[in-house]
């Protein structure tokens, strides 16, 4: 993934979307941020999200995130680890036989949402992110995790672009933690949209940190079913969900 592409193409985006002022403002911004947050004192606060990692010996707090891979982010989509006990609401709160379902996580980062979703009997588990740095911590968490709550052992971890993703058939249950800027999550849901035209077939998307929600407001075969102010649920037709209480 090289950083040169990713910073001329973020460039060009910018200047059509907004103009050359806006978009050199949104630079210096992100710039400036970065420099901020790779202070040691920032660096030990991103340290408050690694209990899990203590918890199952593996590797997928946000504080050891090199600087390559945190700069892209500002570019892209920053990598944050998802906490553990929000995860298990929003998909408790589905009432799905899992069993049934294919979960797919977008921009799945070092893994943390794959090892957290192998807890639950899922067909198969699938992780696509875009960093190759992520992708490789990934698949070395994946190989060394072990839990007595396993309950799912087919959790493949993929090095890709999500906009590029082929879904897979069967009922899945998608996962994302605001992964991409506004026209690649376009371009995700209208892939979604194609597939789901193709192969009718139920459809959950996890919408965690939902920043550009209108994109999904505006599908025509997606609908919100549930959420909260962290996280919103959106469902193929037909599909229903329990309130949570």
């Amino acid at each position: 993934m090289s950083l040169g592409r990713t910073l001329r193409q973020w460039w060009h985006e910018g200047l059509g979307r907004e103009g050359c002022l806006r978009t050199l403002r949104r630079l210096v911004a992100a710039l400036w941020e970065f420099a901020r947050e790779s202070m040691p004192e920032q660096r030990r606060r991103r340290y408050g999200d690694v209990e899990y990692d203590w918890d199952h010996r593996v590797d997928t707090t946000s504080a050891t995130v090199g600087w390559r891979d945190r700069l892209l982010g500002k570019f892209l989509s920053p990598y944050q680890a998802t906490e553990p006990a929000l995860f298990r609401e929003m998909l408790e709160s589905l009432k799905i036989d899992f069993s049934e379902f294919t979960f797919v996580d977008l921009g799945s980062g070092k893994g943390r949402v794959l090892l957290m979703a192998a807890d639950f009997p899922f067909r198969r588990i699938v992780g696509v992110e875009l960093l190759p740095g992520l992708h490789r911590v990934a698949q070395g968490n994946i190989s060394k995790y072990k839990s007595d709550s396993q309950r799912c052992f087919a959790v493949e971890a993929v090095c890709g672009d999500a906009r590029e993703f082929a879904f897979p058939p069967e009922p899945t249950v998608l996962y994302l933690f605001n992964p991409l800027p506004e026209a690649g999550l376009v371009e995700v849901v209208a892939r979604l949209e194609q597939s789901l035209g193709e192969n009718p077939r139920p459809v959950y998307v996890l919408y965690h940190n939902p920043l550009l929600e209108s994109v999904f407001s505006s599908s025509t075969l997606l609908r919100k079913i549930g959420g909260t102010q962290q996280y919103s649920i959106y469902a193929s037709g037909g599909m229903r969900l329990e309130r949570l209480p």
